[in-house]
């Protein structure tokens, strides 16, 4: 094999690289942070964490609409979040069963359904309009305040056994290096999606995939990565609270944020995004009402079944663009 024939492939492994170490920085010293400051781990997951890890899905988006690409801006949004829900909590849950909180089932999991309802409103036309964007942001900027002043007012979303532990900790370690270990995270997990990206989708573009189909997977995908590592990582280390926050996180600015401010833009035509992809999108979330018939875990049958139904998925998608 050449060197430039190799060279695909060792952008590849430095990417998985790159998301490891940004993933595991990015955690660790966000579970720190908030033990330091009495944040709970769970507003940490889906403010900085979940911020942080859908700034690919960001970029891509918004570059995409400036290209008038709207297929691949909007079925980036929609194939991340179907991403996160079905294969990132999937995945976390593999590796260790997460207890959800039950404030989550009393207000962030209605609230990123009917976010999801919203969304697939606005879209049954197939285009973002200008207002409907404005509408997204509002909206998301209303869940965030309600997320953060409720978090301070009752404490909810703290879950995990070793908090005391990590508040201790927290207490003796510098918070600028802290502060400075996530920036640099964050951007060793968007320079590691970046480089799996760029690769796949020419690759998929090279063998005729239309654009929708690149957005809701391969992009989708890529830049869903950083939120595959960090929240498998957080489960890893048992950071319950992070590791769905940053799903949960990521998928409100996904669908509020992001297709809010590509809709603010301009009116973004997506006629590529079929029914079944909003379709998709709604259901996955609704099975994260599935863990309160098992005491609030998502343990790792539930896990394997967010998996199938991806692969579900993924198997109708490819059989409807070789039809």
């Amino acid at each position: 094999m050449t060197f430039a024939a190799a060279m695909p492939y060792a952008l590849i492994i430095i990417g998985c690289v790159l998301l490891y170490y940004g993933a595991e920085w990015l955690v660790g010293a966000s579970a720190k942070l908030a033990a330091r400051f009495g944040v709970t781990p769970f507003i940490v997951g889906i403010t900085i964490v979940g911020f942080g890890t859908s700034a690919p899905e960001f970029v891509v988006s918004v570059q995409a609409t400036l290209a008038c690409s709207g297929d691949i801006a909007v079925g980036n949004v929609l194939g991340s979040n179907i991403f996160n829900t079905a294969v990132v909590l999937g995945l976390s849950a593999l590796i260790c069963p997460i207890l959800i909180n039950r404030q989550l089932f009393k207000f962030d999991i209605p609230a990123l359904i009917i976010a999801s309802l919203i969304t697939w409103y606005f879209l049954t036309d197939g285009i973002v309009q200008i207002w409907e964007g404005i509408i997204l942001m509002i909206v998301f900027v209303g869940y965030m305040a309600y997320s953060i002043i409720n978090s301070k007012k009752d404490g909810s979303g703290a879950s995990d056994s070793d908090d005391d532990n990590d508040r201790a900790e927290g207490k003796n370690v510098s918070i600028p290096q802290n502060a400075i270990l996530i920036i640099i995270g964050l951007a060793l997990l968007i320079g590691g999606a970046n480089l799996l990206v760029i690769r796949a989708v020419d690759l998929a573009r090279s063998w005729g995939v239309s654009e929708a189909v690149i957005g809701l997977t391969i992009i989708a995908f890529g830049t869903s990565l950083p939120e595959v590592a960090a929240s498998a990582v957080a489960a890893f280390k048992k950071h319950s609270d992070i590791a769905i926050g940053n799903v949960v996180g990521s998928n409100m600015f996904n669908i509020l944020l992001i297709l809010g401010t590509i809709g603010a833009m301009g009116p973004t035509a997506a006629h590529g995004i079929a029914t079944r992809d909003l379709l998709f999108m709604v259901g996955i979330n609704l099975m994260l009402f599935i863990p309160l018939f098992a005491k609030s875990i998502l343990n790792r049958l539930i896990g394997t079944a967010f998996i199938g139904v991806y692969a579900t998925y993924i198997f109708m998608i490819v059989r409807t663009a070789g039809a």
